[in-house]
């Protein structure tokens, strides 16, 4: 009987045991079809990830070493886009600096304001925390909000920003929120801040629901006696995947910012002070059908954001495991 136990759990559990590379092939087959409706229904979204997503990165590599211009067939030119790219092109150079200055200020911030609303709004009423959650991820979805910080940084009297500076006393005459160099990469990044807590904070919010309540009593008994230290001993340990997760949307987000700042301050925008690499991939990719180019400009912009996340992995590597 006992032999006929252990028969059986090798079955049930091949993974306890070492097994062949033909029997790893038999037993992923077997769950595979076990699991086939699964696959049926993920295949819509990879479908689609793989045309639209993978396809074209996939792409983008070997076309960033040819002259393509969407009219004729890609001339291959060697290192060339990249030499005009950082030896030349001064404009490219700038937006390494402008996208540098919106992941230093919208990375961090933005994901220490994400967990921190979070946390806070984990401690509230069910039902506030839905509504909470709703207000703070809205802003990701809106479409045209826009057009509200249009409304606050205009740069006319009328301007709600300007009308509230002027009745206060600050200033006698309307400022140019975006239209002047000195106030545009501001007014930006405040507007990026704002919209860009969405799956990030989305994430945070899972892991906190996520967290086992007895391990709050456990530590209590072992001698914790803060709500400070849960958050360090307790919480930040325990929802690992969650702080990876919202790392690596918000490294994404923080370096493809161009939206915001083709939609609030023109394009190009004044001395292109919120031209960043997006910014310029955008202007030789769908402005000058520089597709060549602009694929190049892309994987610069790949690979930075590749060493971004492989740092950040490393420092929360700790809390994943």
């Amino acid at each position: 009987m006992a032999e006929n136990t252990s028969v059986k759990k090798e079955i049930l559990l091949p993974s306890e045991r070492k097994m062949s590379r033909k029997e790893k092939r038999d037993y992923t087959l077997h769950e595979m079809k076990r699991n086939y409706m699964c696959y049926v229904m993920l295949a819509p979204f990879m479908i689609l990830f793989l045309i639209f997503t993978v396809i074209p990165v996939v792409m983008s590599l070997p076309m960033g070493f040819t002259d393509f211009n969407m009219a004729s067939f890609p001339k291959w030119i060697g290192f060339q886009n990249f030499y005009s790219m950082f030896l030349e092109d001064d404009v490219f150079i700038q937006s390494i600096r402008t996208t540098l200055i919106f992941a230093i200020f919208t990375g961090p911030l933005s994901y220490a304001m994400s967990f921190m609303l979070a946390w806070l709004i984990n401690e509230l009423h069910p039902t506030l925390k839905t509504l909470f959650t709703l207000v703070f991820y809205a802003p990701s979805m809106a479409g045209n909000i826009y057009f509200v910080w249009q409304l606050i940084f205009s740069g006319d009297q009328y301007g709600y920003l300007n009308a509230f500076l002027m009745e206060l006393g600050f200033t006698s005459a309307a400022k140019q929120w975006l239209t002047d160099g000195n106030y545009v990469l501001g007014c930006v990044i405040v507007v990026q801040l704002w919209v860009s807590m969405g799956a990030g904070f989305l994430a945070m919010r899972a892991g906190f629901q996520g967290i086992d309540k007895s391990m709050y009593e456990a530590g209590a008994i072992e001698g914790i006696k803060s709500r400070f230290q849960e958050l360090i001993y307790i919480t930040i340990p325990s929802m690992g995947p969650s702080l990876m997760f919202a790392a690596v949307m918000q490294i994404v987000s923080s370096f493809t910012v161009d939206i915001v700042g083709r939609t609030l301050a023109g394009f190009p925008s004044t001395d292109y002070k919120v031209h960043t690499i997006m910014t310029h991939a955008y202007d030789y990719g769908w402005v000058r059908y520089e597709m060549g180019y602009a694929s190049a400009v892309c994987f610069v912009l790949f690979i930075a954001m590749l060493v971004c996340n492989n740092l950040i992995g490393k420092l929360l590597n700790k809390y994943v495991d």
